[in-house]
């Protein structure tokens, strides 16, 4: 879709327009037959949302607002793929007001203003009100929210704003002050299964035409995260991967291969830079310094960019030495300096300094296993909420979020070192870093077991 069609009717002002009373606007003229899963799935009555419970309840703001008993302007907070648009969208259907609809991304102070004008003189002529929805607020500068203020003040307009980010940093007081905070939650993982089990069987889905096991399920419902979008983005992937196979069920394996699969390409005639570069990282690897020399030889030889060489051993001073030694990042990064100061031919001599050193030290992988044991984690979508105590309290509204409240401060507990849980829940037993005895890594190891205990009180 070209940014033109993509903003077509979003304002209802000289070369635009919007919905009108009880119009879907441009939120629902997507749904046709070729648009996203996702776009096609989005729930259109509050009982068809899933999660948001305490959004849903009688009485609530939301549905006052929906149900068309009150006026107010609402601030959607809370990760992606959890039902800020949608709930934009479920009002643009469900009440008699007519919607306009504002993207952060495109929109300047201009078309702001032309749509609360637009939203005034319609309120004044025919007494519509109008639902004015921004998406991606935080990404308004603050002369583009100053523009929102009149609006949102004198009820020209009612305001839906949806952000990601922490209103109390994007968003401008007065403009806070002015509307509704409505936080929400990221999805359970049975929230997640019911938007995709209700996908695979709905008309407006895959309508029954495809069957998804089981662990294809749990697979994709594993890495959505939480986020209904993603997994309905990840299905409809699945499902055309079926297809293209000639069958009608999805399991793990074209789960993953749709999902997963990275293909990466080396143009052949690069063969050998990526065969000695190879041979140059496995021989430091390999503590044998001399082969480090012979391949570090080559390369500088062959006109290979030194830049290229002094970044790979910085990364090799973490990815195989780590804690070992923790001089070899230090001297890692000197020579990639020293390259950029000194230039070839002599920043070789640093090149081969760092080379040797990085050879000859101890060796531990620990570093690595932690950050991919600890980012496996988080791809499979066990990425539970920052515990409250553990949550920043420097902000105006924090206390009344109930950040920090039981946060022991370290240098008051002793030894420096407090008991209290700093992982999410879902985390909660995690043992990323395991060090090993090599090097200067084994006195790491002893202290590290030490203040684990400590920590988790183990």
């Amino acid at each position: 879709m070209s940014a033109d069609e993509e903003t077509e009717g979003l304002f209802d002002a000289p070369g635009a327009r919007s919905s009108g009373g009880g119009g879907a606007g441009s939120l629902s003229s997507a749904r046709h037959a070729a648009a996203p899963l996702a776009v096609r799935m989005r729930p259109r009555t509050l009982e068809e949302l899933v999660g948001q419970e305490q959004l849903r309840a009688p009485g609530s703001p939301l549905r006052q607002l929906v149900e068309g008993d009150q006026s107010m302007s609402l601030l959607l907070w809370g990760p992606p793929g959890t039902g800020k648009t949608t709930i934009a969208s479920i009002l643009s259907q469900q009440t008699d007001r007519r919607f306009v609809e504002v993207s952060a991304v495109s929109a300047g102070v201009k078309e702001v203003r032309a749509a609360i004008d637009s939203a005034r003189r319609e309120l004044v002529s025919t007494g519509h009100e109008t639902v004015l929805f921004v998406d991606e607020v935080h990404r308004f500068s603050k002369a583009q929210q100053d523009a929102l203020l009149p609006g949102v003040e004198n009820r020209w307009v009612t305001l839906v704003a949806a952000t990601t980010e922490n209103p109390f940093f994007s968003v401008i007081s007065p403009l806070l002050s002015r509307s509704l905070l409505l936080r929400l939650e990221s999805l359970t993982d049975d929230d997640v299964r019911a938007v995709l089990r209700q996908a695979v069987a709905d008309e407006r889905g895959l309508g029954g035409a495809y069957e998804v096991d089981d662990q294809a399920l749990d697979h994709l419902v594993r890495l959505a995260g939480g986020d209904a979008r993603r997994s309905l983005t990840y299905l409809e992937a699945a499902a055309g991967a079926a297809a293209a196979r000639g069958s009608t069920t999805v399991d793990l394996e074209t789960a993953e291969t749709a999902v997963d699969q990275a293909a990466v390409r080396y143009d052949r005639q690069g063969d050998q830079h990526y065969d000695v570069t190879s041979a140059f990282i496995k021989s430091v690897r390999g503590s044998d310094a001399d082969a480090a020399l012979h391949y570090l030889a080559r390369m500088i030889t062959a006109g290979e960019d030194p830049r290229f060489i002094a970044r790979r051993l910085v990364i090799l001073a973490s990815e195989d030495v780590g804690l070992a030694d923790p001089t070899a990042l230090t001297t890692a990064v000197a020579a990639a300096q020293a390259v950029q100061l000194i230039g070839m031919p002599e920043a070789q001599l640093n090149l081969a300094h760092a080379t040797i050193a990085l050879a000859v030290a101890p060796k531990s992988n620990a570093v690595t296993t932690a950050i991919g044991a600890a980012v496996a984690d988080v791809k499979a979508g066990r990425i539970g909420p920052v515990p409250a105590h553990l949550r920043d309290a420097h902000y105006s509204g924090a206390k009344d979020l109930g950040h920090g409240a039981t946060y022991v401060y370290s240098h008051d507990a002793p030894y420096g070192i407090a008991r209290q849980q700093y992982l999410p829940d879902v985390v909660a037993d995690a043992e990323y870093y395991r060090p090993t005895e090599l090097g200067a890594e084994k006195a790491t190891k002893e202290r590290w077991a030490r203040v684990r205990r400590l920590i988790r009180g183990g």
